[in-house]
Order: C-alpha cells, then structure tokens, then sequence
C-alpha cells in the first residue's frame, strides 16, 4: 500500500479564518477549505508502507525550537507562463529554515529523493486552471497582508488523500515544537 505524505505546520484558527476571509474575486479558482490550510515543510509523495513508518519514527529528531512565523502578501506559482497555484506568503526566518533543513535532512536519511526546489513557505489559498479569472486584482487588494506573528506549537506528517472534489488531508503523527523563551 502506497501513502502520500508531507510535513506541514497548521496556523492557529484565527489565521486560517483571517486566509478563507480573503477566498473571493478570483472567478474559477478552487479555494482551499480550512481544513486544507497549513504550511509545507517538505512534500514526501508517494510512499510504501515500511517506509511511511520509518519516516513517521525518525522525524521525532527534527524537534527545534517553534519558529516564529508571519503570513506577509501573496502571489502564484506558475508554469510554462501559466498561474496554477495562488498563495499566501510565509515570511522566511532562520529558525523556520533550521527546522525545514532538518525535516528534509530526515527524509533524505529514510530514503527519500532529495527536494531539489528551492523552498519557498507559503499557504495554499487555491488552485487554478485555464478557466480561472484574472488574478491581478487579487493580488493587488491583497499585496500588503500580514497576519501575524504566531508560533506553531507542531509540525505534522500528513497523509493526502486525492478525491474529485479536492484534497484531503489526514494528520498522521504530530510532533511537538519546543516552546520559545
């Protein structure tokens, strides 16, 4: 059996409400629910079982302390010239790349191919198509957000399960962050 797996941070419920508050004006994009919220650590893909376990057991050791973390403008990834992915920025911290670099160390460690992306926090807000509206307003109302700062109190190994409708997401194992003096 195969489990598609990546390692995120959940933002606290105030957060997610203030991102779905902006879920609107962009014809044609599928928001994310706020179940779907979070911010990527390190997308694993595809897994064996053995390997899922295994990956489950060692990332215990990527424990640091809790980055202090602050969601700041928007913007897309595209492809090709084509937006596929609207999001939320995540501001870039050296305590948020310690823990990011350990995660992907570990998975490297259980086996994993390394991420040869450079890796860009963010939050998911939506995806995007051929038919999806113009974006530049969007971003323009939105270019100056910041929400925040928040600490995330653990970094999650989830399991994606892919349906018709959208994504979801099923925590797998949550490991604690330590506490900021």
């Amino acid at each position: 059996m195969s489990h598609r797996l990546f390692v995120g941070i959940r933002p606290p419920a105030a957060i997610r409400d203030a991102l779905i508050d902006l879920m609107e004006g962009v014809d044609g994009a599928r928001w994310q629910d706020e179940d779907q919220l979070h911010l990527t650590l390190r997308f694993i893909g595809e897994v064996d079982s053995h390997q899922a376990d295994e990956l489950a057991g060692r990332l215990h050791a990527a424990n640091c302390p809790s980055p202090e973390l602050t969601v700041r403008g928007v913007g897309t990834f595209a492809k090709k010239g084509r937006a596929h992915t609207l999001w939320a920025g995540i501001e870039n911290s050296p305590e948020l790349q310690r823990l990011q670099r350990r995660v992907e160390r570990i998975c490297v460690n259980a086996g994993i191919e390394p991420e040869r992306r450079k890796y860009h926090p963010h939050i998911t807000l939506a995806r995007l198509n051929r038919s999806t509206g113009p974006l530049d307003p969007f971003l323009l109302r939105h270019q100056g957000l910041r929400l925040g700062p928040w600490q995330g109190e653990d970094y999650i190994l989830y399991e994606a399960f892919l349906r018709p409708e959208g994504s979801f997401y099923e925590p797998v194992v949550r490991y604690p962050l330590e506490p900021r003096p």
